[in-house]
């Protein structure tokens, strides 16, 4: 059991609106919230089970009611003076948060069933988290508070989640009041105390440098090494504690630590193991967060002596997150221990190790430190859950590109019989796979084919998407090539069609493709990425010719897309999608170097002649997929970059949904702010569903997205905004995915 009492990411009025309650459900990312009346006397609960409850009994679903209509009355509770056992009792396999409230029923704090996450600020530290890593400063600043500030900027530029200092009250900590000229000391002690006579920081010092770490938006921590210095920390109101090796049997400081209910992280140099156990049977009866570091204090500690598979010991003895903070040599061991699952990596921090001091000649330079960070967030990436293998979305466009399907080798009307000898296996891998092969012999055909088609799991299952004419809110389409239109068009009702095009498409010669033949309805034109000689299109890049290139291949489709309005004339200024480039290879780009690109895109735009059309930008997502491979994205990612490119220059944009709720899972923003901020700058729509952080382009529903809320925040924030359901690989199968889209869309956008 844990103790929490940060509880306003946890409460909500109850009066607040439903759709707001399940915002902040989303964020604090542990599907509950607690409603409490307007002086803060607890009212009632609402978990995603409460909320799926009040949902099914509802005929019609309105999310602007308050979340009194929905919150659950009949809760577990207990006081916040009562023992931990009585509190341990309340915990059930499904009650993993107990509300603890004082004698007036006001919520003071939450009770955790498990202790397997941490909150420090904003940061969450536990299983399915990024690993939290310290820039260890400590006294490296050697009382400079302009070498303060460097180590602190060049931490952020490192990739630093926190930045760490000590802080020590030399009068009460040594016998000798901190005499630095005390002769009697040993060498080891005289060192010492010389050292921090002359290189700690004021007390008034460091409150400005933790100040200047959170206006810089990274999170100060500081070591107290006493009670005096602990007290003084606490009137700073710092949110967690660091407690030293040296400090693990110090039963005195620990109890005023434990006391603030605050996380603890505790690291384990120096100290034997009945040491820890005690250490442990003194926080987890408290219900104190905490943390074990291991850690070996020597300086520089022999690779030899590390033992770093103890860190699996310490998880299990203490039940909670274990890290890592060395004092070795380089920086491999580190990220060997994130591999190994170190929630917390601390290293020392230095700008120069030739500096005056113990701690500079272990500590880690800041391009050092960067590399660290790097490969640690790569090492985590590449570690994943470690429970399903799934086919990543990269996987699966190689997978169609260089898989086998089952096709059909002659022509068969619906309702005959397939038998083996019209089944062959070919590439691509678009159709059903052929280890179903038996499954379709024997049966009825469900459709006509002629040699060539798919074979489809809906010619297996008995269960044949329809499509039909659709009601929405908003003007809607969906994405074809020229062929789709004489096949998909007739089966709806769209009032827009988006052509989506290869580079071969923008050869054909449309007049004589259309015959004079006009539509009735409007149409979009989604640009090529990839061109002719494998050039994919690229508005910034800073390489001169390839980026003329790129202007030179837009053109041509925006000269496609006037000729193409002959044809529709309903439509009053075609809206062209481009991706107009702005990814990297190898990691994200710097700031300097986005600004940049973003001078060279206004350049290149420019450049062009778009009268008569208007290029709507593409919002893009984090880690796109190129072909197969997977690259970092740079512009048209960042909500307040985007509207600041678009207000300069007087754009709108495509809003691709999958795309930024990938973006806001990564940069951990807000879905709901990232439609508030590019609403009113949006033109068309790309709808699907999406996971994690680049799982694009999915089935609606099959993803994360919560659609009753988007649709709620489209409508207030982009109205009236057209759009298409953008299902990867939706156009098989006549339109399968298209349509199975528009059914569940239907049910939020309906008009």
């Amino acid at each position: 059991m844990q103790i929490d009492k940060n509880i306003r990411p946890f409460i909500v009025d109850e009066e607040e609106l439903i759709i707001n309650a399940l915002q902040k459900i989303s964020d604090n990312q542990s599907n509950i919230v607690f409603s409490v009346s307007e002086n803060g006397y607890l009212k009632g609960v609402v978990t995603d089970g409460d909320f799926r409850r009040w949902l099914l009994s509802q005929s019609s679903i309105n999310l602007r009611k308050p979340i009194s209509e929905v919150h659950n009355i009949n809760f577990k509770f207990a006081y916040i003076n009562d023992k931990p056992d009585i509190i341990e009792k309340l915990f059930k396999k499904n009650i993993l948060f107990i509300p603890l409230v004082d004698h007036q029923n006001r919520i003071v704090a939450i009770a955790r069933k498990k202790s397997q996450a941490l909150k420090i600020g904003n940061y969450i530290i536990g299983n399915g988290h990024p690993v939290f890593i310290i820039a260890e400063i400590g006294n490296n600043h050697n009382g400079d508070m302009k070498i303060a500030k460097q180590l602190v900027d060049e931490a952020i530029a490192a990739g630093a989640n926190c930045v760490k200092f000590q802080m020590r009250d030399l009068s009460t900590l040594y016998r000798n009041e901190g005499n630095a000229n005390d002769k009697s000391e040993d060498l080891g002690s005289q060192y010492t105390l010389d050292l921090l006579s002359r290189f700690q920081l004021s007390v008034n010092e460091m409150f400005h440098i933790f100040d200047y770490s959170k206006e810089k938006l990274i999170e100060p921590l500081c070591t107290p090494w006493d009670i005096a210095s602990f007290k003084k920390l606490e009137t700073y109101k710092m949110q967690a504690y660091k407690v030293a090796s040296a400090d693990i049997t110090n039963h005195d400081l620990l109890n005023e630590l434990i006391n603030t209910k605050k996380t603890l992280i505790c690291s384990t140099g120096m100290s034997t193991e009945e040491e820890i156990k005690k250490l442990i049977s003194l926080i987890k009866p408290s219900g104190t967060p905490y943390a074990l570091l291991h850690c070996n204090s020597t300086y520089p500690a022999p690779f030899k002596d590390i033992n770093l598979s103890y860190m699996n010991k310490l998880k299990k003895m203490g039940n909670c997150p274990v890290g890592y903070s060395g004092h070795e040599r380089g920086i491999a061991i580190a990220i060997a221990a994130a591999s190994m699952g170190a929630k917390i990596i601390e290293k020392h921090f230095t700008l120069d190790r030739n500096m005056e001091g113990n701690d500079h000649k272990v500590s880690l330079l800041p391009d050092e430190f960067k590399q660290m960070v790097q490969s640690i967030r790569e090492v985590e990436m590449a570690l994943g859950e470690g429970q399903t293998r799934y086919i990543s979305q990269g996987e699966m466009m190689n997978r169609e590109t260089l898989g086998k399907s089952l096709v059909i080798n002659c022509s068969l009307p619906k309702g005959n019989i397939i038998s083996e000898e019209m089944i062959d296996v070919k590439s691509p891998g678009q159709g059903l796979v052929p280890y179903r092969k038996n499954e379709l012999i024997g049966k009825k055909a469900l459709r006509d084919f002629k040699p060539g088609d798919f074979f489809y799991i809906s010619d297996i299952e008995n269960k044949q998407i329809k499509p039909r004419k659709y009601q929405f809110n908003r003007p809607w389409g969906i994405p074809i090539r020229y062929h789709d239109l004489s096949t998909l068009l007739p089966l709806s009702n769209p009032d827009i069609i988006e052509f989506h095009f290869s580079y071969k498409d923008i050869s054909i010669d449309v007049d004589r493709f259309f015959l004079n033949k006009t539509y009735g309805l409007s149409f979009t034109v989604h640009s090529p990425e990839l061109f002719s000689g494998d050039h994919i299109l690229d508005l910034c890049t800073p390489d001169f010719e390839y980026r003329q290139q790129s202007i030179k291949e837009l053109q041509k489709v925006i000269n496609l897309t006037r000729k193409l309005n002959n044809y529709f004339p309903d439509t009053q200024m075609p809206k062209i999608i481009v991706n107009v480039g702005g990814s990297s290879q190898n990691g994200f780009i710097s700031q300097n170097k986005k600004k940049e690109m973003i001078d060279l895109l206004s350049n290149s735009l420019s450049k062009l002649d778009a009268n008569e059309v208007e290029l709507i930008p593409q919002t893009m997502p984090p880690f796109p997929w190129h072909f197969g491979g997977q690259r970092f994205h740079n512009l048209f990612v960042d909500p307040d970059e985007i509207k600041s490119f678009c207000d300069a220059n007087s754009y709108r944009i495509c809003f691709d949904i999958s795309h930024s709720y990938l973006a806001c899972n990564h940069f951990q923003w807000s879905f709901k702010q990232f439609i508030e901020k590019v609403g009113g700058i949006t033109a068309h729509l790309h709808i699907s569903d999406s996971r994690g952080i680049d799982g694009e382009g999915l089935q609606v529903g099959e993803g994360e997205i919560d659609f009753p809320a988007l649709s709620e925040w489209l409508s207030r924030y982009a109205p009236g905004v057209s759009f298409i359901p953008e299902i990867w690989q939706g156009h098989k199968n006549n339109g399968e995915g298209f349509w199975i889209a528009l059914n569940y869309l239907e049910k939020w956008f309906k008009g």
